[in-house]
């Protein structure tokens, strides 16, 4: 006998002690997919017999089971289970989780079971305990369907035991092994002229052969490795009922589509088996339609229409096709109320205004990986909602038929040629034809409290699992909901940098030396130096017009956005970002860059100066009030010691003042280098070193040297304000170059520049043990006073300094690395606000580790 199970489903096992289940599930099942009570009696009570612990170990054995079930693993319950009290649990608990139950029933002779009890040596069950197990088996037995059981197998013998074959079958619902691409139709309802003029749009050839006894016949040939995807309401309302199913149906039966089943096709297949229901919402029109029909068609109709599937799930899992849509937890499920979900959608229970179901948003509140296209309610135009898209644009109202290609996500429709059918709620505005199906459109998909609360886990693409603790989350919250920019512009914040190790170079604290030792060390022989611009972090996102920040963005007033490595707006003043912006907009004109890059958007990471810019507070509170109460302070001990000198000797603490007085001047000139006034944008200066993405494309598979010449390109027509950065290749196996590479940075130091960045010449580097360090900064001399103090260099000091750890920043600074990237690719990848979120919010959580603020 063989036995064929769904891949997923309970499978529950019903028999007296004795009958072999245990030796059956063993044999047939993986050990992790049995629970048996014995199992968690011993879990609970270090005692698999201990029958006073059964009530705790049923406990643990349904935790255990819904967890398998939540994550779509087959599960075996190996216990008794005679009676239907003890099944009503597992069945309640399978439909919980929309999973099928199969029952295997273990009905052998009574004598071999106490046989079997007899050689047990752990313990014995007596022979009326058996005898009553198996009558409450049998006695209920014949009620497992009624009581949920969609399969139930009987095995009568210890011959039949022994001979069955367990088989699984996937799941009708589960065609991950298609990966198309797919063209999505949405929903028709009898307009075949407009199917056929989108099916010629798309590229399919649709013939038809002379009208024979059993009407015409529809032969569709897709493009080379294209498949349709219908998703129901083929039917009702418009002029050709008949004509869409035999086109649908010919193109499933030739292989060239998939169909899932729309609520009219299942109220006309009712219809036409003689159920009584009522004639309402274009149903008329396809009884009336279809009884012109040759004899045959409209029983071939119901066969067809009465064997489709209610969804599909497709490459991967990572495509989810539903008439209605489908919720997360049900994807991939079998049950009935899966299908209803498939067909109907949810509704809140109340009507609107014109006496229409007030429909649930399961979209808004959706967060799975999977895309999921539907149609079901007319909309004006597709809207892209947390990774869910509705492609049915009312055609049989006069709106448009609407397709999406997967995995292009392009939207491509007809226009209905007239209204069909009246609608009983306007989706259109008086007197407007169908909108183009061209963009995503306005929606709001809002962030949720439970996306970013409590201990994360991101997963990245760069750096595996990213751990964000609870107390990490909860410092960024109250940054992102008070201070952050709209978070529809934050789709990256860029990370932290380590420093290079400290140097043994007299009165240096840095140097690159170390910085391109790290490189060499890990095996890295390139590296590109990039001078480091006293400024503040900006990221800059610049569109090519409103249009494209509303369509992308979905922001609406603006063609950018200029925010910090915190992702608070840069500037106060919306006149000098908005100037800004459009400067940069003029150089990306200027530059070819739409067309070149094929884009109608850019994100570029960028230094803005002056430092004064931003940190304002910062210099006038901290920096410049320590310099003058310090070169106060000295100057007085000065005068004292001065007068003391004459009458006691203080040769060595002038000589020591005089040191303090020389540090203190340095940290002031330090810090007033990099502070003018700005009183326009003209006074600013922006320099990018990222070109980090575009549409279609996140760009760190090129090399920095890419990057900077690039950017080059950007700055040239507007040098006054877009301000190249310098850099230079160094071979760090060629000690020639590393030396020159030594020579420069002394250069930019000596003459007031904060130092140089040192990155691997590769984007993302990779060693032996994963990515390296993005970056490594090497901070001057004279730089360091402002982050180290004026007296840093006093040779006791330094000494201390040198000691530093490095471990925690870079750790944090690969973390933050790859979220940023990941954050980025999602955003490309078009995927929802919240899996963007993530990985941004993670890194402003991660900037509360307690790291050296001055590393």
């Amino acid at each position: 006998m063989t036995i064929e199970i769904p891949e997923l489903a309970l499978v529950i096992l019903i028999g007296p002690s004795g009958s072999g289940k245990s030796t059956f599930a063993r044999k047939h099942f993986k050990p992790t997919e049995i629970i048996t009570s014995d199992l968690c009696r011993a879990l609970v009570a270090d005692d698999e017999n201990a029958q006073d612990a059964t009530a705790a170990a049923f406990e643990v054995l349904h935790l255990i089971a819904s967890k398998r079930l939540e994550g779509g693993r087959l599960t075996v319950i190996d216990a008794t289970n005679v009676q239907p009290e003890s099944r009503k649990s597992l069945v309640e608990l399978a439909k919980k989780h929309y999973c099928l139950v199969v029952g295997i029933v273990f009905d052998v002779p009574e004598r071999v079971m106490i046989d079997r009890n007899k050689q047990r040596s752990d313990r014995t069950v007596r022979q009326d305990v058996i005898h009553r197990q198996r009558d409450q088996m049998r006695r209920s037995q014949r009620f497992l369907k009624r009581e949920g059981f969609r399969y139930v197998f009987t095995l009568e013998s210890e011959e039949a035991v022994n001979a069955t074959v367990v088989e699984r079958r996937p799941l009708w619902v589960n065609r991950r092994d298609q990966h198309g691409p797919f063209d999505i139709i949405g929903d028709i309802h009898g307009c075949l002229d407009e199917l056929c003029s989108l099916l010629g749009t798309l590229g399919y050839d649709v013939a038809v052969e002379a009208e024979g006894p059993d009407g015409p016949h529809y032969h569709v040939t897709p493009p080379p490795g294209r498949k349709l995807i219908f998703l129901g309401d083929l039917v009702d309302r418009g002029p050709n009922t008949p004509g869409v199913l035999r086109l649908v149906m010919s193109a499933v039966a030739s292989g060239a589509a998939l169909c899932v089943p729309g609520n009219h096709e299942q109220k006309l297949v009712r219809a036409l088996q003689g159920r009584n229901v009522q004639v309402t919402h274009g149903l008329a029109e396809s009884l009336g339609q279809l009884s012109e029909q040759p004899p045959g068609f409209k029983e071939r109709a119901v066969n067809f229409l009465d064997g489709l599937i209610s969804h599909y799930v497709l490459d991967d899992g990572k495509l989810v096709v539903a008439h209605a849509g489908l919720r997360q937890e049900m994807q991939g499920r079998a049950s009935g109320r899966v299908r209803d979900f498939a067909l109907y959608g949810e509704t809140t229970g109340e009507t609107d205004e014109f006496g229409l179901p007030v429909r649930y948003n399961w979209a808004a509140e959706y967060r799975g990986r999977a895309t999921v296209v539907y149609g079901h309610t007319p909309v004006p135009e597709p809207a892209w909602v947390n990774n869910t898209i509705n492609v049915d644009t009312g055609c049989v109202f006069g709106g448009r038929l609407t397709a999406l290609r997967y995995p292009e996500r392009e939207l491509v429709s007809v226009p209905a040629a007239r209204m069909y059918y009246e609608p009983a709620k306007p989706f259109l505005p008086e007197g407007e034809v169908g909108p183009t199906a061209s963009g995503p459109g306005d929606y709001e998909d809002l962030l949720e409290l439970t996306d970013v609360i409590g201990k994360r886990i991101v997963q990245t693409r760069l750096f595996r699992n990213v751990t964000v603790p609870e107390e990490n989350a909860t410092a960024a919250l109250e940054v992102m909901s008070r201070f952050a920019i709209d978070p529809h512009w934050l789709i990256y914040l860029p990370p932290t940098m380590s420093p290079s190790e400290t140097s043994v170079e007299p009165g240096l604290l840095e140097h690159p030396a170390q910085a391109f030792a790290y490189y060499r060390k890990q095996g890295i022989p390139k590296v590109v130096c990039e001078e480091k611009h006293m400024g503040s972090r900006a990221v800059v996102i610049i569109c090519k017009d409103e249009q494209a920040a509303q369509k992308r963005f979905r922001v609406t007033g603006g063609i950018g956005s200029i925010y910090t490595r915190t992702g608070r707006p840069f500037f106060s003043d919306h006149a000098v970002e908005n100037d800004l912006l459009q400067r940069v907009h003029a150089a990306a004109d200027r530059a070819g860059w739409w067309e070149e890059l094929h884009t109608d958007w850019i994100c570029l990471d960028c230094e803005l100066m002056p430092w004064s810019a931003k940190a304002q507070d910062l210099l006038r509170n901290q920096y410049a009030a320590v310099g003058s109460a310090a070169t106060a302070a000295l100057a007085a001990v000065q005068g004292a010691l001065d007068r003391t000198d004459g009458i006691v000797d203080v040769g060595d603490l002038l000589a020591k003042n005089r040191l303090r007085v020389e540090a203190v001047s340095g940290y002031v000139d330090a810090y007033r280098r990099y502070c003018w006034p700005v009183e326009s944008v003209r006074d600013l200066r922006l320099a990018p070193f990222h070109l980090l993405a575009t549409e279609g494309a996140v760009h760190i598979d090129k090399d920095h040297a890419w990057h900077m010449e690039k950017l080059a390109e950007l700055c040239t027509p507007d040098g006054d304000v877009l301000m190249r950065t310098a850099f230079k290749v160094v071979d760090v196996t060629d000690p020639a170059s590393e030396q020159e590479g030594m020579r420069w940075w002394e250069e930019l130091t000596s003459r007031g520049g904060e130092g140089m960045v040192v990155k691997p010449l590769e984007f993302v580097a990779h060693a032996a043990k994963g990515i390296v360090q993005p970056a490594v900064k090497c901070r001057g001399r004279e730089y360091l006073r402002i982050i180290y103090g004026p007296e840093y260099t006093l040779p006791e000091n330094l000494d201390r300094l040198r000691a530093r750890g490095l471990g925690l920043k870079r750790s944090l600074a690969m973390r933050e690395f790859a979220l940023g990237i990941e954050a980025l690719e999602r955003f490309v990848r078009h995927e929802p606000l919240h899996r963007i979120h993530e990985c941004a919010f993670a890194v402003l959580a991660l900037e509360s580790e307690p790291v050296d603020p001055r590393l």
